[in-house]
């Protein structure tokens, strides 16, 4: 009886349930979902997370595909937030995190890094399980290929044992989100008009189809294909944000505008052929912003929807970059006359700045905006101690009441000023701020040093630095080894916050 009761409780552990075609998985039947599905992705959620139920048609569509083929392939979803032992053994840090468990294995899965649409997850999980270029025999083949998906890639040779056709497969290994297809069929020619070796992109959108024209090398089609496969102008969305931040172009053109006004196809007309010179340079996006989920877009640059249609231009490299056109007037002369300049090289950065609060040196800890911070922090006379925030921080907060306490305790100081700035709201060109609470010290003097704090955040800690001169607790400006995190920690980039922001 014993033995029975001991059975069936363990098939009761194991049981998989299934909502939407999707496997619902907890840490009592993960290891016998792997085992029964040797492929599968698994997404990690929390179902208070807005972008987990933005996701959830999408990924219930894309697992009925699968299933609906007879695919291997499964997909599942685990709540991380009940089951936490299992979100800490796949490093769960943002929601939602997808994973790919590829063979049955465990130990490495690999991060799913595609759009969220049911076509990009189908599309990403058959290249990451089957040839990297599916094999078209038949002119069905290449007309459903090009037919049920966005944007698809085919190469013609008449000999797939030839450089160029090696150098094909070699791409296609190196791009997830699109399908490839390779050919050597006379009747395959004949339909897509192709007389001699050539590869060529299709797409539902802009020219419909682009034939690309060079030397065939792995390197020179990849960036063929990054050209081409998002249109000349794309909005930002939910769904697209994956393939605007996912590429390798990292200077993007943004147009803050309302899709509800009079002259937005006017704006548009000029937006789009101001692009067509910058292609594979600068990508092109459009943000509507009348829509709620933007607004912390144009916080972030500064904007309120009143002063839409609005330009912006950032290139999301370890430093990330604002410009802003000296115009406000959105014509296609002056979007070009722009952007030519950011390639020339011959724009400045545009910083951001609050006004000056009146009350700004009132309490102990004196608040800096960019406006002042150049006066404030590099005083000669004074050792001024700077917290650079983001009000949205979690350990900002932590932060906060210890801050005040140093202030009180230096309020009555001659030569020492405790300070802070909100650094999503304000930019300086001579400090970079590489995660939040950034603190940096600005010793007395005609130097302008800048010493980064890296001691404990306690009064205690804080007390001793300042005491020392900024030598006990203290490091070289810029000597920065704290971890990155997603998003718990503090330690994001510019760039990666602004990409996790508007991404998760």
């Amino acid at each position: 009886m014993l033995k029975l009761v001991l059975l069936c409780a363990l098939a009761v552990s194991a049981e998989i349930t299934e909502e939407e075609d999707v496997l619902v998985l907890k840490k009592t039947n993960f290891e016998e979902a792997l085992k029964a599905h040797p492929n599968i992705l698994v997404e990690f959620y929390a179902p208070w997370c807005g972008h987990c139920k933005a996701l959830a048609p999408e990924y219930a569509k894309a697992a009925g595909l699968l299933k609906a083929e007879g695919s291997d392939i499964r997909l599942a979803k685990v709540d991380a937030t009940e089951e936490t032992d299992l979100a800490q053994e796949f490093g769960v840090r943002g929601y939602p995190t997808i994973k790919f468990f590829k063979g049955g294995e465990k130990s490495s899965p690999k991060e799913y890094s595609a759009g969220r649409q049911a076509d990009d997850i189908v599309n990403w999980l058959k290249k990451r399980t089957g040839p990297a270029a599916a094999t078209l025999t038949e002119v069905t083949q290449a007309e459903s290929l090009i037919a049920d998906n966005e944007v698809a890639v085919i190469g013609f040779f008449k000999d797939v044992e030839t450089d160029g056709a090696k150098a094909f497969i070699k791409a296609a290994e190196a791009i997830d989100d699109i399908p490839f297809g390779i050919s050597s069929d006379d009747a395959v020619f004949s339909k897509f008009e192709v007389t001699k070796d050539a590869v060529v992109l299709f797409k539902k959108f802009d020219e419909g189809r682009n034939t690309f024209d060079g030397e065939l090398s792995k390197e020179n089609l990849l960036t063929f294909i990054q050209a081409n496969q998002l249109p000349l102008v794309i909005e930002f969305t939910e769904q697209t944000a994956p393939k605007i931040f996912g590429g390798d172009i990292k200077s993007h053109i943004l147009l803050f505008v309302p899709k509800a006004s009079k002259d937005f196809q006017d704006k548009m007309d000029n937006f789009r052929k101001a692009a067509e010179g910058f292609k594979g340079k600068i990508l092109f996006i459009f943000i509507d912003s009348d829509v709620d989920d933007n607004q912390r877009i144009l916080e972030f640059f500064g904007l309120k929807k009143e002063e839409c249609p609005a330009l912006r231009l950032i290139t999301l490299e370890d430093e990330m970059t604002k410009y802003k056109p000296e115009t406000s007037e959105i014509t296609a002369e002056n979007i070009i006359t722009f952007c030519t300049a950011f390639v020339e090289g011959k724009l400045k950065p545009h910083l951001m700045s609050q006004d000056i609060p009146e009350d700004w040196d009132k309490n102990p800890v004196k608040v800096l905006v960019g406006k002042n911070f150049e006066e404030v922090a590099f005083d000669p006379t004074k050792n001024v101690f700077i917290e650079f925030y983001a009000p949205w921080c979690g350990h900002c907060k932590q932060l906060a009441p210890i801050w005040d306490q140093l202030g009180a305790k230096y309020k009555d100081s001659k030569d020492v000023v405790v300070a802070k700035m909100d650094s999503t709201a304000n930019e300086i060109e001579a400090v970079k701020v590489h995660s939040f609470p950034t603190l940096k010290f600005f010793p007395a003097g005609e130097e302008r040093k800048i010493i980064d704090y890296s001691g404990e955040r306690t009064l205690e800690g804080f007390t001793k630095f300042l005491e020392s001169g900024g030598k006990e607790g203290g490091a070289p400006a810029g000597d920065d080894d704290d971890e990155v995190g997603w998003p718990k920690s503090d330690f994001l980039t510019k760039s990666d916050l602004f990409v996790w922001l508007f991404t998760f």
